[in-house]
C-alpha cells in the first residue's frame, strides 16, 4: 500500500508513522466486524433455512457436527422423500432468480468470483452482490443443493472489503488488499479458524505455491476481529468438530497415508472434471439462465430422494466419520454421491460454496481408507479416525492449489493439531500431482499472470539486471567536437541514421549532448550555419546511467524527458563516454528475460 507523508514529530507514542498505521488497523477492524455481521446474518438464514425447509417441509434432519448449535427446536414433521425430491428445484428457481435478476456475477461459487474481482477488476465488487449472495446461497443450501458456506462468505466479505475501499477513495492496489481482509474475515470467521482464513485468503489466490505477502497481516486482523465476533454474538466457541485425542507415533503408518494421498488426487481429478463438465453442458443448454439452477436442483433431487445424507451441508456425517459411526461402503457412497450434487447444484448456476462438499468428500474417503487399513493393518493403524482429519486436508488440497491453509483450516476445525506430519505429507503428494487442474478456475498461475502484479513485475525484473550486464548492446557512436561549425555537422548529418549525437571537448571529454530534434530551429537559417557551433545546440543538463545502474533507474530516466536513447558514463568519471543505450534494446532485454522466466515457470509446472 501507499503510504501518504505525515507531518514529522506527529505523536510521540506512535512515531512519525504511527497515525498512518493506526487509521489502517481502523480499516481493518472496520472490515472484521462488518464481515463478522456478515457472517453471523447468513448463518443465522442458514440455521432457519435447514428448520424450515429441509426439517419443516421434508422431514429431513441430517446430523450436524459437535460443535454447531442451532437456536431453533428440531419439527416433529415425518420424513418424506417425494418433498425431497423438488425442494431443490424450487430452491434453485429462487435463487436462479435472485442471481440472474439482480447481480449475476454471484452466480456459483462464490471464492471464485473474489478471485475475479481481486486480480481482474481492481478490487471492485458492487455493493449489492454481498446482499444477494447471502439470500440466495441461503436459499439453494437450506432446500438441499449440496454446497459449503466458504464460497458465499469469501464473496460476502470481499464485497464488504471492496465496499470501503470503494468508499474511502482508495487505490486498485489498496482495495484488492481490503477484498482479501474480507474473504479471510468471513471464512475465519463462520468455519472459526482464523489463522487459516488469513492464510487461505493470501494463498488461494494462486495455482503456483506463492503467497500474497500484502494480504497477510491486514487478513489476520480483520479475521481475528471477525472471529471473535461471531463467537462472541453465537456463543459457539471452539473448534466446528469435536475429534478424539489422535497422535502420530508409528511411521509405518506413513504407507497407509500415502494410499489414501493416491486415492485423494484421483478422487480430486473426477471431482474438478465432473464439476466443470457440469458447467459446460448447462452453459450450451438452450433455456433460460433464470431455470438452469432449477433443473440442477431436481437432478440433486433425484439423487437425493436415493441418497439424502448427499444434499446440503453433510457436515454431520463428517463428525460421525471421525468416531468410526459409520461404515465404509456408506462413506463411499457418501463421497460419490456429495461430487455430484455438488456439480449439479453449483454447476448448474445455484449459489454455494466447494470447499464444504470437499471436506466432506475427502473427509469420507479418509475414513473409508481409514476403516480399511485399521481392518487389514490393527496394529499399525489403530485411530482409523484420524484418516478423516488427514482426507479432509489432502482432497481439498489437491482441488485449490491451496496446502498450507488447507492444513491450518482442517487442524483449527478439528482441534487436531498432532497429525501435522502425515497432513503435510498427503497434502505435499497431493499439491504435486494435482497442479493441472483446480476448482477455482479463475486463479492465475502466478504473479506474472496476475493483472494485479502488472506493473509490479515488470519493476521487479527490471532491478534484477543492471546496464553492465546488457553491454553488448550499449552502441558506439561518433563523438562531434563542440567547436564544429554547424555547416560541417550539416554535411555530416545527410550521412547518418544516428537521431543522437554526443558532444565532446577540446580534452576529448563528454560535454553535452542534442537530438536531431534539436537543429531543426537552425536548419533552414542558412545565414548562420557558419556562425552557430555545435556546443549551441548542445544541452549541458545531461540524463545519463552508468553500468552500475539497474534497469529500472535507467527506464525512470528514459520517461524523464521521453528520450529515446541515454548516454552510458563511467560511474567514477562522467566525463568518459562509454556509448549510447536505446529504450528498444532496454525493453528487448525485458522481453527476452520475461521469457525465459515464463519457459523456467512452465518447465516446473509441467513436473510435477
Amino acid at each position: 500500500m501507499s503510504s501518504p507523508k505525515t507531518k514529522k514529530g506527529k505523536g510521540r507514542f506512535f512515531g512519525r508513522r504511527g497515525p498512518y498505521y493506526l487509521k489502517w488497523s481502523f480499516y481493518f477492524v472496520a472490515i472484521g466486524l462488518a464481515a463478522g455481521a456478515g457472517a453471523l446474518i447468513f448463518d443465522f438464514l442458514c440455521h432457519a433455512g435447514v428448520r424450515y425447509f429441509l426439517d419443516g417441509l421434508a422431514g429431513w434432519r441430517p446430523p450436524v457436527p459437535a460443535g454447531e448449535v442451532s437456536g431453533f427446536a428440531p419439527s416433529t414433521t415425518p420424513f418424506n422423500r417425494w418433498i425431497l425430491l423438488v425442494l431443490p428445484a424450487l430452491g434453485g428457481l429462487v435463487s436462479g432468480f435472485l442471481v440472474f435478476k439482480f447481480a449475476p456475477e454471484s452466480e456459483g461459487h462464490g471464492t471464485d468470483a473474489a478471485i475475479a474481482a481481486y486480480h481482474y477488476k481492481g478490487g471492485s465488487i458492487r455493493a449489492r452482490v454481498p446482499v444477494i449472495k447471502t439470500l440466495a446461497s441461503a436459499i439453494t443450501l437450506t432446500t438441499g443443493g449440496s454446497g459449503g458456506r466458504e464460497g458465499p462468505i469469501a464473496l460476502i466479505g470481499a464485497g464488504i472489503g471492496s465496499f470501503l475501499g470503494t468508499r474511502l477513495n482508495l487505490t486498485e492496489r489498496e482495495r484488492r488488499i481490503m477484498l482479501a481482509a474480507g474473504i479471510a474475515a468471513g471464512v475465519g470467521s463462520i468455519f472459526r479458524a482464523p489463522l487459516a482464513g488469513a492464510l487461505f485468503a493470501a494463498e488461494v489466490l494462486y495455482r503456483d505455491p506463492e503467497i500474497e505477502s500484502d494480504v497477510v497481516i491486514p487478513a489476520g486482523l480483520a479475521s481475528v476481529v471477525a472471529y471473535c465476533l461471531f463467537c462472541l454474538v453465537s456463543g459457539n466457541w471452539g473448534s466446528l468438530f469435536a475429534a478424539p485425542h489422535f497422535t502420530f507415533s508409528n511411521p509405518l503408518e506413513l504407507g497407509p497415508y500415502l494410499a489414501l494421498a493416491v486415492v485423494v488426487v484421483g478422487a480430486g481429478f473426477l471431482y474438478v472434471r465432473c464439476f466443470y463438465g457440469v458447467i459446460g453442458i448447462f452453459a450450451k443448454l438452450k433455456v433460460s439462465r433464470y431455470l438452469k439452477p432449477a433443473i440442477g436442483g431436481l437432478l440433486t433431487g433425484i439423487i437425493g430422494f436415493f441418497l439424502p445424507e448427499a444434499l446440503s451441508f453433510g457436515y454431520g456425517f463428517v463428525q460421525q466419520a471421525l468416531f468410526n459411526e459409520t461404515t465404509i461402503f456408506f462413506l463411499l457412497l457418501l463421497a460419490g454421491g456429495k461430487i455430484l450434487t455438488t456439480s449439479f447444484s453449483i454447476g448448474s448456476g445455484g449459489s454455494g460454496g466447494v470447499f464444504g462438499p470437499s471436506i466432506v468428500i475427502g473427509g469420507a474417503l479418509g475414513g473409508a481408507v481409514g476403516m480399511a487399513f485399521s481392518a487389514i493393518m490393527p496394529n499399525v493403524v489403530t485411530q482409523p479416525g484420524a484418516f478423516v482429519v488427514v482426507g479432509m486436508a489432502g482432497f481439498f488440497t489437491g482441488v485449490s492449489n491451496a496446502p498450507i491453509s488447507t492444513i491450518i483450516f482442517v487442524s483449527e476445525m478439528t482441534g487436531s493439531y498432532h497429525l501435522l506430519l502425515p497432513s503435510l505429507l498427503v497434502c505435499s503428494v497431493s499439491y504435486l500431482f494435482s497442479r493441472r487442474w483446480t476448482i477455482f478456475a479463475k486463479q492465475p498461475k502466478n504473479r506474472l499472470a496476475s493483472p494485479a502484479h502488472a506493473g509490479d513485475f515488470f519493476v521487479d525484473i527490471l532491478q534484477a539486471a543492471r546496464v553492465r550486464d546488457i553491454m553488448d548492446r550499449v552502441k558506439k557512436y561518433p563523438l562531434i567536437d563542440e567547436q564544429m561549425t554547424f555547416a560541417e555537422f550539416k554535411n555530416l548529418f545527410v550521412k547518418t541514421s544516428q537521431h543522437y549525437f554526443p558532444v565532446v571537448d577540446a580534452r576529448g571529454r563528454f560535454s553535452g549532448i542534442f537530438s536531431s530534434t534539436d537543429i531543426r530551429r537552425v536548419l533552414f537559417e542558412k545565414d548562420m550555419e557558419a556562425l552557430v557551433l555545435v556546443r549551441d545546440i548542445a544541452t549541458r543538463n545531461i540524463i545519463s546511467v552508468t553500468p552500475a545502474d539497474d534497469l529500472a533507474t535507467v527506464m525512470k530516466r528514459f520517461t524523464t524527458k521521453n528520450l529515446d536513447m541515454l548516454p552510458v558514463v563511467r560511474a567514477d568519471d562522467p566525463g568518459v563516454l562509454i556509448g549510447m543505450l536505446s529504450r528498444r534494446e532496454v525493453i528487448a532485454h525485458y522481453n527476452k528475460m520475461v521469457a525465459g522466466f515464463s519457459q523456467e515457470k512452465g518447465a516446473d509446472s509441467s513436473n510435477p
